[in-house]
């Protein structure tokens, strides 16, 4: 199995004024894919369609090899999930919170549980009502690391957690993805933070996939580019052309922003009679920034 998730032509209308469209998601297996995307964007909704927990109006749903909806529950038995939002009894401890989860997972690893709770300094006698939202954010990711999955879906995990808390989440996470194999599929606004430990990105804005790369690829690949003399008309350029304007420095040239950048391109701007005055690094939240702002600009003219 190449691909732990994937989506073919996917479509659901949330509402009125909000839908998931063509959505073609492609999830290595045994990747670590950060789903980049605003609030609002969509990351949520789709999560539920991959989960089984909503049914698309039209497309395919592939995960685990099971189709979805079909074929959730044989799906959800090897996935463990940390929603956006807890769904947890206040009125338990949090020993009996493990113990009821643990009764629908035979996969469930009260060794592994138990060091997890020490590690992360939780007190199982503690009631949830009690807890602090760092703690709930621990017990939720113990919770879904115990049951031992092939597949981690995680929708803003640490939204909200204090830097501290959060690298505690993240390293049990990454720890258990070097011990298993496991594939996970990780939601979130916060760029930097996938740019860490993230090998796969989608990019999701307004309902539709805005790009899907290996990080490298994202971090390396998008460029600022100073042009001088540049052609009026771009032609069969050798990477993607995200952007164009006009430099603010100096009004004859422009600048323009690419996707898949490599050096030898260079060679395209001697070609047309331009000038490749400067090639500028972007860092990840300013590539992330201009694919958004392409993908925008590109809606409003249609």
């Amino acid at each position: 199995m190449s691909n732990a998730i994937e989506t073919r032509k996917l479509d659901y209308r949330a509402s009125k004024t909000f839908a998931i469209r063509e959505l073609n998601l492609s999830v290595p297996s045994g990747t670590i894919y950060g789903f980049l995307g605003p609030n609002g964007s969509g990351k949520s909704t789709t999560i539920r369609l991959l989960l089984g927990l909503l049914k698309p109006q039209r497309g395919s749903i592939e995960v685990l090899g099971y189709g979805i909806p079909g074929a959730s529950y044989r799906m959800l038995a090897k996935t463990g999930y940390v929603p956006e939002r807890p769904h947890l009894y206040p009125s338990l401890r949090i020993d009996e919170t493990l113990r009821l989860h643990a009764a629908f997972y035979p996969t469930w690893d009260w060794e592994w549980a138990n060091n997890l709770m020490g590690s992360f300094g939780l007190d199982r006698t503690a009631r949830v009502s009690r807890l602090s939202k760092g703690e709930v954010g621990k017990l939720m990711m113990l919770m879904a690391l115990a049951q031992r999955p092939q597949l981690l879906v995680l929708d803003e995990p640490t939204d909200g957690l204090d830097p501290l808390v959060r690298r505690e989440v993240l390293m049990a996470l990454i720890e258990y993805v070097a011990e298993q194999q496991a594939t996970v599929f990780i939601s979130s606004h916060l760029v930097h933070e996938l740019e860490r430990f993230c090998n796969w990105v989608g990019v999701l804005d307004d309902g539709q996939l805005v790009a899907e790369m290996p990080m490298q690829s994202f971090k390396n690949g998008i460029k600022r580019l100073r042009v001088k003399r540049a052609p009026a008309a771009a032609g069969d350029v050798p990477f993607v052309l995200l952007a164009r304007e006009t430099d603010a420095g100096l009004s004859t040239a422009e600048q323009w922003v690419v996707r898949g950048w490599q050096a030898p391109m260079r060679q395209y701007f001697d070609g047309v009679g331009a000038e490749l005055a400067e090639v500028v690094d972007l860092d990840l939240e300013e590539g992330f920034v201009e694919l958004l702002r392409t993908a925008r600009s590109g809606r409003d003219g249609e």
